[in-house]
C-alpha cells in the first residue's frame, strides 16, 4: 500500500510519521535511504531526497529564522513545520541531451522519478468534478486525467512564448491542495494549452487545501 503523503503535512522534520514514510518509500525504490540535501533560508527550509524523487518544504514557526546554508544538525527542527511536498516525475527525454531546453531546470534534473508506480491523493468530494474522494496517479497521468477528475483548475499559468524558452504549463486546484506542473513538448510553446491535455505531469505539489 502506498504511503499517505498528505498525512505528513504539519509535521516537523524528525517526526516519526516522516521517518516511517521515507523508509517505506525507499523500500519501493532501488536505493537506500540517505540523508537529505538541506537548503536553509530565513523563511523556508528544503529537505531534498533526490534519489526518492521527493522534496519537503518546511516553514519556520514561532519567530524562528534559520541562517542560510545550515546543516541539518544546526537546525531547530521543532520550530519547522512541513508546509508542502514536491513529487517528481523525470521521464527520459525524447531528445538528445544537447537539445534539452532551458525549461528543464537544473535543480529539477537532480531528482529521480518518484518510486511509486501508482498512488492516491485524497480529495474534497464536494469540490471535485466527479464527487470522488480520491484521485489515483500514475507516472503517465496526463492533464486530461487531472481535469476530468478535479474539474477546471482554480489557478493556471505557463506555456507562453517560444517552445525553447517557456516554462511548462501548470494548474492548481487550491480546494484540494494540489498543484501540477506538466512536462514534455506538449506543455510548452504558444499552443501549449491546446496540447496540454496530453502532457504528463512533471512535478506534483501537495499542500493543505485552501478554502475560499
Amino acid at each position: 500500500m502506498a504511503p499517505d503523503i498528505q498525512a505528513l503535512l504539519g509535521a516537523n522534520p524528525s517526526a516519526d510519521s516522516i521517518t516511517v514514510f521515507l523508509k517505506d518509500l525507499a523500500q519501493h525504490s532501488n536505493t537506500s535511504l540517505t540523508a537529505p540535501e538541506v537548503k536553509s533560508y530565513s523563511d523556508v527550509v528544503y529537505f531534498n531526497y533526490n534519489p526518492l524523487g521527493i522534496s519537503f518544504l518546511f516553514i519556520p514557526q514561532n519567530g524562528y529564522k534559520p541562517a542560510g546554508g545550515l546543516k541539518r544538525e544546526h537546525l531547530t527542527e521543532d520550530s519547522l513545520v512541513l508546509d508542502s511536498i514536491n513529487i517528481y516525475n523525470a521521464p527520459k527525454p525524447k531528445v538528445t541531451p544537447e537539445k534539452l531546453t532551458t525549461s528543464n531546470r537544473t535543480a529539477e534534473l537532480a531528482f529521480s522519478t518518484y518510486p511509486m508506480s501508482k498512488w492516491c491523493l485524497s480529495l474534497s468530494p464536494e469540490a471535485s468534478a466527479s464527487n470522488v474522494s480520491s484521485i489515483e496517479i500514475s507516472l503517465t497521468t496526463t492533464g486530461k486525467d487531472f481535469v476530468s477528475c478535479l474539474g477546471e483548475p482554480d489557478r493556471k499559468g505557463g506555456g507562453a512564448g517560444p517552445s525553447s524558452g517557456s516554462i511548462g504549463i501548470w494548474c492548481e486546484w487550491s480546494k484540494h491542495g494540489i498543484m501540477v506542473e506538466f512536462g514534455g513538448d506538449e506543455a510548452r510553446g504558444p499552443q501549449a494549452w491546446e496540447r496540454g491535455k496530453d502532457a504528463m505531469w512533471r512535478v506534483i505539489t501537495v499542500f493543505s487545501p485552501k478554502q475560499e
